[in-house]
């Protein structure tokens, strides 16, 4: 028999023979073979057939041991663990018959030259498959070998891989599934070693995997070898590139860069060639991300490419070579979770109460459960655990997924969104919450808890069982509408879930929930942090911003990634963002804050919104919060960001705004910029044809308008009885600025608030004034679009929306 019987190289191989090599070597040739040309490095190497592992099994003449090992498990008189081992043992006790292991090692020789080394080094990977069935590449079921070297080591490993064809997991998996044991064959894939010891190994998904998002890419990262990101066992470094954006004019569209804790790194062991180790990450290291912006974006660039090549979402695996830097993809798949989710409906989970917060880590899906707790520290464990439990573990692997179907949620001190733990989630529907750090230490067994997934990137177990609310969001059938209907957003990790809303924008994007939980520095602080006396505050700050000697970057850099967020998820549709409108009392709050803040007796009417950005005492903050939105927009491309001024009290102080503004590289109508001022002064409905001027348009603010025309403080409970945006005053005085505004030199105005969704007539009479567009909170979206389409059909308007 020929060569070509037992082996294939990577470059004569495509999707098509997944029945030949196994889905991951067949992905691995239809890369080589047909990416190469776009960039896309695919480490060289060769795969084993199906057919050599018929002709070890032939040699050895084990289909008959196997199968009365497998007879006897499946009767009942052999147990698991006892089958799996002697299986494998007859593998291991068995030589290649001399064909095979000659055409093995001609083409690691051959490998060798290709590549310039005599005894290279190798990863040697497991690639199962059902001929009959080639869409069964049982991923993750089989084990595989790095920094294999020499032709006797290969071969050992090649053994081991057949023989891992039979691990317990395997042999349960194919139960479970129908599989006929003797039908499946086995693939080893022979490449050459990328040395990601010395440098760093991860993950990447081409599509947002909690939200569905298909506007991303996704990227996890640690140093070291790559295991330790698929598996979970670290917290690496998180990356978010959006995808309509790169190499469009040169923009650099990194939405999200998250440092990890990376304490732990997988490295080979000194003094034996093929084993690893795991050691803790050096201290200075672990504080380092991982990729720097260039990697991160080709990386990003890569899947785009094997994604429309392969023509859906795909699940991929990258590594860095140590030596010489470069990038290599080692695996791709198809995404088969988010890809496959039915957009007919979004179900909106939501606490009705909230109690003490136990642990936090990254939220793995969107739901919520309640249950007891289940501590586990083994997979073998498994006749401890009670259905209808929270699994709390250090981290999982397949082993786990018998428990974790019948868990209600999962929790796990290590692991990032792209790790085991992380995956099997999604597939079963559970939420979970990795990278607690201490879970398996904090929460004890039959501890009632809450897990809830349904407040953004980061999940929280909550003390007790909390009363808790899902609800269905029909996309169905939403009417258009001419009015145009956005949405209010403020927290930008929850910001992606909202994409199959049919919203024409973000119509208030506010900046102070960036500030107060991505960045939780006063601006003032870092401007002046050599000036900075208070210790306690100097050492938070310190703790924060590591990695940045330039203290203001850090705010830059930070409000920049939430904005970009922001804007990626309305992008094209305009994004409308508030510069920061903290009250002198809630920018006192803020780390460092008290320094630079006056103590105001009514903090509602004083130092807020257009007043300080001009003023000297902040200034230089606003230059910071200019600095981020121009990086937005020129340097990773959301021109689609509007900027929108609050609280203005008069046209000349609108100037004085402007001014700065253009100081700082943002002028109004350079690059396509609209500038919009909060409509929510008595003086900005009086003067509104002056702030028409200087304005692109107008977004009603119908808290602060009511309080000032009611004269009631929106924040007192004894008056809350008075607060009424419905008031004859109120509605008024909202219908003489749609008035007014519409007037020459006309300007859209639109308005954002709670009322439309809670009183449906609300929503009816701004129709009536002709508003133009209406921003509410996400769950209303469905519920005021209809209301809107009632009105505009009662009125004769045409939906042109």
């Amino acid at each position: 028999m020929t060569d070509g019987a037992y082996i294939r190289a990577f470059d004569e191989l495509d999707r098509r023979d997944v029945a030949v090599v196994g889905g991951k070597n067949a992905s691995l040739g239809e890369m080589t073979r047909h990416l190469d040309e776009l960039g896309v490095r695919v480490p060289e190497g060769f795969a084993t057939t199906a057919t050599a592992y018929r002709a070890f099994i032939q040699a050895n003449a084990l289909a008959e041991p196997i199968g009365e090992a497998l007879g006897r498990f499946q009767a009942g008189i052999a147990g698991l663990a006892e089958t799996g081992a002697r299986i494998r043992s007859l593998f291991l006790d068995s030589a290649f018959p001399t064909e095979l292991a000659s055409a093995i090692t001609r083409a690691y020789v051959e490998l060798g030259q290709r590549i310039g080394r005599e005894t290279p080094d190798v990863a040697v990977r497991s690639s199962a498959t059902a001929e009959d069935l080639p869409e069964a590449s049982f991923a993750g079921q089989q084990e595989s070998f790095l920094n294999i070297r020499g032709a006797e080591a290969l071969l050992d490993a090649c053994r081991r891989c057949y023989a891992s064809l039979f691990t317990d997991r395997a042999i349960v998996y194919r139960e479970n599934h129908g599989f006929d044991h003797l039908q499946v064959a086995l693939s080893v894939g022979v490449q050459r070693m990328v040395r990601a010891d010395r440098a760093a190994a991860g993950v990447m998904f081409s599509l947002d995997t909690e939200t569905g998002f298909p506007d991303v890419v996704l990227i996890n990262a640690n140093w070291g070898l790559g295991e330790t990101v698929v598996q979970g066992t670290v917290d690496p470094d998180e990356y978010m590139v959006f995808k309509p954006l790169l190499d469009a004019r040169g923009y650099r569209p990194i939405i999200e860069k998250q440092c990890g804790r990376k304490a732990r790194k997988l490295v080979y062991a000194q003094g034996d060639g093929r084993a690893t180790r795991l050691i803790d990450t050096p201290a200075e290291q672990a504080r380092q991300t991982v990729l720097g912006d260039d990697d991160i974006l080709q990386l990003a660039r890569w899947a785009i490419a094997i994604e429309a090549h392969y023509g859906t979402p795909m699940d991929m695996e990258w590594a860095q070579d140590g030596e010489n830097g470069a990038l290599f993809m080692v695996q791709a798949r198809p995404e088969t979770v988010q890809s496959h989710r039915q957009a007919g409906a979004i179900v909106d989970y939501r606490l009705k109460t909230k109690g003490r917060v136990l642990v936090s880590g990254h939220s793995i899906g969107d739901a919520i459960a309640a249950g007891a707790v289940c501590r586990l520290s083994r997979a073998d464990e498994i006749d401890d655990f009670v259905d209808g439990s929270v699994l709390v573990t250090e981290s999982t692997d397949p082993d786990w997924v018998p428990i974790m179907k019948r868990a209600a949620a999962i929790v796990t001190d290590h692991g990032g969104r792209t790790s085991h733990a992380a995956i099997v989630s999604r597939e079963l529907g559970l939420p979970a919450i990795v990278g607690t750090e201490r879970a398996s230490t904090l929460l004890s067994d039959g501890q009632n808890v809450t897990v809830s997934c349904a407040e953004g990137d980061e999940g929280f177990v909550y003390e007790g069982r909390l009363d808790f609310e899902a609800r269905e969001l029909a996309l169905a059938d939403i009417p258009s509408t001419h009015t145009q209907i956005m949405l209010n957003l403020a927290n930008p990790a929850a910001a992606l879930r909202w994409w199959r809303l049919p919203a024409q924008g973000v119509g208030l994007a506010r900046m102070e929930f960036i500030i107060n939980n991505a960045i939780k520095i006063h601006p003032m602080a870092l401007v002046r942090y050599p000036e900075m006396i208070d210790a306690p505050a100097r050492a938070r700050i310190d703790a924060l911003t590591v990695g940045y000697d330039d203290k203001p970057q850090y705010f830059v850099d930070r409000l920049a990634l939430g904005i970009g967020r922001l804007a990626a998820a309305a992008y094209p549709q305009p994004i409308v963002l508030r510069m920061s409108d903290f009250k002198t009392n809630e920018y006192a709050r803020l780390i460092g804050g008290q320094a630079f803040e006056p103590a105001e007796d009514n903090p509602m009417l004083g130092w807020r919104g257009a007043s300080r950005y001009y003023d000297p005492d902040y200034r230089a903050g606003f230059a910071l919060e200019c600095q981020a939105v121009k990086a937005v927009r020129q340097t990773m491309g959301f021109t689609n960001l509007v900027v929108m001024i609050p609280f203005c009290r008069t046209p000349e102080e609108a100037d004085h705004v402007l001014e700065v503004m253009a100081d700082n590289g943002l002028v109004r109508g350079a690059d396509g910029l609209e500038v919009y001022v909060m409509c929510e002064l008595p003086s900005n409905v009086v003067e509104a044809r002056a702030f028409a001027e200087r304005f692109d348009g107008f977004s009603i603010g119908s808290n602060d308008l009511t309080q000032l025309v009611l004269g009631v403080d929106r924040d007192s409970a004894r008056l809350a009885g008075l607060f009424d945006e419905r008031h004859p005053a109120v509605v008024h005085t909202i219908e003489t600025a749609i008035h007014r505004v519409h007037e020459p030199p006309r300007r859209k105005i639109g308005l954002c608030g709670q009322a439309p969704s809670d009183h449906p007539e609300f929503a009816r009479l701004l129709v009536a004034a002709g508003i133009d567009s209406i921003s509410i909170n996400p769950d209303s979206f469905v519920a005021v679009k209809r209301h809107v389409a009632d009105a505009e059909a009662d009125q004769g308007i045409a939906n042109t929306g």
